[in-house]
């Protein structure tokens, strides 16, 4: 069976991104090169960071119309994650709030990409 463990994330610069997400992560690159990173995640996933002037073929479009989201559990722990991420002071594009999920917030990478934050589905 196929399954997907890899998430590429198109970035302006990989290094500027590497340092983002190695302190959001806490945890080193498995893999560096000048244009592209890959951080290994829980769960088999690994997160791929590519420069967006060497991908091939180029995408068609721009913008963000998808959300990495860090499910976090137990109680308070979405609120906790939030007031971290604001000391951090990383860009809030959705301040923490109560959706039909739970409770949730989103801040922005250097790139503008949407990481969401929520509770497990119960």
């Amino acid at each position: 069976m196929n399954s997907p463990n890899l998430i590429i994330l198109y970035v302006k610069n990989p290094a500027e991104s590497a340092a983002f997400y190695r302190s959001l992560l806490g945890r080193d690159p498995v893999a560096e090169a000048p244009n592209f990173v890959a951080f290994a995640l829980d769960g088999g996933f690994t997160l791929g960071l590519w420069r967006l002037s060497k991908v091939a073929p180029q995408p068609s479009a721009t913008g963000s119309r998808a959300e990495i989201a860090f499910m976090v559990p137990g109680e308070n722990g979405v609120s906790t994650l939030y007031q971290d991420w604001q000391k951090r002071q990383l860009p809030i594009a959705q301040e923490l709030t109560d959706l039909d999920f739970g409770p949730t917030f989103v801040v922005l990478d250097p790139d503008g990409h949407r990481l969401r934050v929520c509770e497990p589905d119960k």
